[in-house]
């Protein structure tokens, strides 16, 4: 079989699927990395609402796939960028989601953790934007995840310079029940996030984002880095104190901050792990074992779709992950909160399928080529 996908010129060009999808199966949890899945959230296609609504949510199919990750030995990021907060998800919506997805993780030993805001607020003061965190951080705790200090929109707005976040970020973690992970989003991935830490040169935020840990040490866990600039996440990796973990959040560069060097290496937080769940579990148990050359050997391959998807606009990543998550059957419809489904082209959905399929993601390669082209014949591309 055969199936004709649109390219980037305009034109149409012939692919051949695979039929067989790569043999993985659920495992167990790994010994070398902490490894965390930012999961998607699945929208209800049957409720009534437009793209500026509260989200409507398949709970059902959110928490299946959220199993699906644990099954596999993956920890669950939840109520991250990937499930669409501030772009899409309200804080009503993933207050609902932590306290749901908690639950689950309780009920099957599943490892979570949950991202900690101020979205509920749009902007205010320093007090008022300490207060949103609070009021975050209190749920995240009471549902029994660890907390995930997100970056703040309306801190980034409110911040006089470097002293503010100190002063925000000390508060908080000060008040911390237990150890927290810092992160640090880039404005690739959300262009109001510009010069935080108080400044947009990047070595004057690292000096200020280092201070906040050396204050507290015994209050974070890690740091997650999402900056798509290798050489970055590993000096500032190198100047962590001893016992902070980093975090990758780099979805250009993984398999290489992973597998580390003779100085250390990155565990991981990443949204292109939802969609590449049971091939990177697979690729994280084999270096599990001290074979880093096989664990490099199978992620490495995958790297062209994480560029794929994450391409600028970076922040539209989400489109495709969903996208992936319906051809691969975890969901029965392509369908996202605020109705971003439709932030790529069709040649990014072309090209995405042609790569994920060239990997073996999809675990019913027929189903998957299916879907592909009833998405294409609403596009008026007929087979």
């Amino acid at each position: 079989m055969t199936i004709r996908l649109p390219d980037a010129q305009g034109g149409l060009r012939t692919y051949e699927p695979r039929t067989e999808p790569l043999a993985l199966t659920p495992g167990t949890p790994f010994t070398s990395r902490t490894v965390f899945s930012a999961a998607h959230v699945v929208a209800d296609p049957y409720a009534d609402v437009s793209p500026d609504s509260p989200a409507a949510v398949d709970w059902d199919a959110t928490l299946a796939f959220r199993r699906h990750l644990w099954s596999h030995g993956l920890g669950v990021a939840e109520a991250m960028d990937t499930a669409q907060r501030g772009m899409g998800l309200d804080w009503a919506g993933a207050a609902e989601l932590i306290r749901r997805s908690a639950a689950e993780a309780r009920s099957v030993g599943g490892r979570i953790a949950c991202g900690v805001g101020t979205d509920q607020i749009t902007g205010g003061s320093l007090v008022e934007i300490r207060t949103a965190y609070e009021e975050q951080l209190a749920l995240a705790e009471e549902s029994g995840a660890q907390a995930i200090l997100m970056a703040s929109r309306a801190l980034a707005a409110a911040a006089r310079g470097p002293e503010d976040y100190l002063e925000v970020y000390g508060h908080l973690l000060r008040q911390s029940a237990e150890p927290v992970v810092l992160h640090w989003l880039g404005p690739m991935f959300d262009p109001a996030l510009e010069g935080y830490w108080g400044s947009s040169d990047l070595d004057a935020a690292t000096d200020t984002f280092l201070e906040v840990i050396a204050a507290h040490p015994d209050k974070v866990d890690g740091v997650k880095i999402s900056l798509l600039d290798a050489q970055r996440e590993i000096d500032l990796r190198r100047r962590l104190p001893q016992g902070v973990r980093c975090y990758t959040g780099d979805d250009f560069n993984y398999p290489e901050l992973i597998a580390g060097d003779a100085k250390g290496f990155s565990h991981a937080l990443l949204g292109i792990f939802d969609p590449l769940g049971p091939l990177a579990a697979e690729a994280v148990r084999v270096l599990d074992t001290g074979n880093t050359a096989g664990f490099r050997a199978l992620l490495e391959p995958t790297v062209e779709l994480s560029r794929h998807l994450f391409q600028t606009p970076t922040r539209f990543y989400k489109t495709g992950v969903v996208f992936l998550a319906w051809l691969a059957g975890h969901q029965t419809h392509f369908t996202m909160v605020g109705g971003l489904q439709s932030a790529r082209s069709l040649p990014h959905f072309a090209r995405a399928y042609e790569l994920a399929d060239g990997l073996g993601l999809f675990p019913d390669p027929k189903l998957a080529e299916e879907r592909m082209k009833n998405l294409l014949s609403l596009y008026g591309v007929n087979q």
